[in-house]
């Protein structure tokens, strides 16, 4: 972080109250450089066609170019072009691909804006912030229900959240901080940009636009106002018991002591987000007996097995160590894991004519990152049942390429003693006492 940068979080820090006149300056030609260099080489392109690479053939007069339109007031951001991504039930998910300037631009302001914000933002956010993870708020659900007494657990699902968040709503939450007019009409060109798609330019009059590299932050910001204070403040002082909240981006848990607490706040939760435009998914949002108790009572004659939860991609499940104590245990969701699956077989067949050599690097790449993410100390059964899925794939897919002959198990196993695909690794380490098994 610059000195300016730095000056900027401290005064943010000392005082919660101030707002912020002349930042915009601080969109300087080196931290719109510096902004370029950090975005994804191989990111697709927006709807100019401009790349990475063909923008970095003259990165330096590029960025001079618009850092002068940004002096002069003559940048306009550009459409977005509308592409899909697959969700977990089976359904697309719309994202907005901004052009490379916007991205650049937006990046750039988010290293500004984060300095202020990052002061303002309390413990329980974890998404799409500096030195923070998914893994950190998977360490901190292990923590809190292990160490506290929680006997209850809320698991929440906001709908289309990026697609939901009233913009002016918004504008007023970043003019409690930012009062310098020209980095306010920068984000509000960003949120009122539409999107292209078949020719034709749809415009919203709600939501961010998911894709766009601003966007998370915003998404913080707005649920940072509407959700994490309003809890820590109002709510929480009138609660009989303890009471948690973990949250990653638009992704959030509520863990409570006592059931008539969560009800108490799920109840207010609903009214609370329909003042902002937000609506929990009836289906997918529910309040369950989770912790140290539950499983107790599960272990009574007649006890039924406690429920379990999903979060950022695992399944939790109450559990007892080889020491006799209560932990929680994490398995990939079953969605989760039956996806990566069904994108292995379609590069597997897509690729199946290539080279054996390249076809190993490719998908111990695969396995590698598959692990990188889902390598949590209590979840190799997971692991080796995705392992395991993908050498059956790469068997059979290696199978029709013989041309009628029988690839059997014994020339399979001689090709991988030449070509190994990587066994299944935990990656990362245990988060804390209460987790030990």
């Amino acid at each position: 972080m610059s000195t300016k940068l730095t000056r900027i979080a401290e005064l943010a820090k000392q005082n919660k109250k101030l707002r912020f006149f002349s930042i915009a300056h601080l969109l300087t030609v080196e931290a719109l450089e510096r902004a370029f260099s950090s975005l994804k080489k191989k990111a697709s392109a927006g709807v100019d066609g401009v790349t990475y690479a063909q923008y970095g053939e003259d990165v330096k007069g590029n960025v001079e170019r618009l850092h002068e339109r940004l002096k002069s007031g003559r940048y306009r951001a550009q459409a977005l072009r509308r592409s899909y991504i697959p969700k977990e039930d089976g359904r697309q998910r719309p994202i907005g691909i901004p052009v490379l300037e916007d991205k650049v631009v937006q990046k750039a302001a988010v290293e500004l804006l984060s300095a202020i914000y990052e002061q303002d933002f309390l413990a329980c956010s974890y998404g799409s912030r500096p030195g923070r993870s998914a893994h950190d708020a998977l360490d901190e659900v292990g923590r809190v229900i292990c160490q506290r007494p929680i006997g209850y657990v809320v698991e929440a699902d906001i709908c289309g959240y990026f697609d939901a968040m009233v913009r002016e709503k918004l504008m007023e939450m970043i003019e409690r901080r930012v009062g310098d007019r020209s980095m306010l009409r920068l984000i509000g060109k960003w949120i009122n940009v539409g999107v292209i798609e078949e020719g034709r330019l749809l415009v919203t009059k709600t939501g961010t636009g998911q894709g766009q590299v601003i966007s998370p932050l915003l998404a913080n910001i707005y649920l940072h106002y509407v959700l994490d204070e309003w809890l820590e403040r109002e709510v929480k002082p009138q609660l009989r018991g303890q009471a948690y909240e973990i949250r990653y981006v638009d992704d959030f848990i509520l863990c409570f002591q006592h059931r008539e607490d969560a009800e108490k706040v799920l109840a207010a939760l609903s009214q609370r987000f329909a003042e902002y435009g937000l609506t929990l998914h009836p289906e997918k949002t529910r309040l369950l007996e989770f912790g140290r108790s539950a499983l107790v009572k599960s272990e009574q004659p007649g006890g039924k097995k406690p429920g379990t939860f999903d979060f950022l991609g695992f399944t939790h499940i109450c559990w007892r160590s080889r020491k006799g104590k209560f932990t929680i245990h994490l398995r990939t969701v079953r969605k989760r894991l039956s996806r990566s699956l069904k994108r292995v077989a379609v590069w597997c067949r897509k690729h199946r004519h290539d080279p054996v050599e390249e076809q190993h690097q490719a998908l111990n790449a695969k396995l590698r990152g598959h692990d990188q993410y889902y390598g949590r100390p209590t979840n190799f059964p997971s692991l080796w049942q995705y392992h395991r899925a993908v050498h059956k794939l790469w068997k059979k897919w290696l199978n029709r390429r013989t041309r009628g002959k029988t690839l059997t198990w014994t020339v399979y196993q001689e090709l991988l003693s030449l070509h190994p695909l990587l066994r299944p690794r935990i990656t990362h380490a245990w988060a804390g006492a209460g987790s030990l098994v």
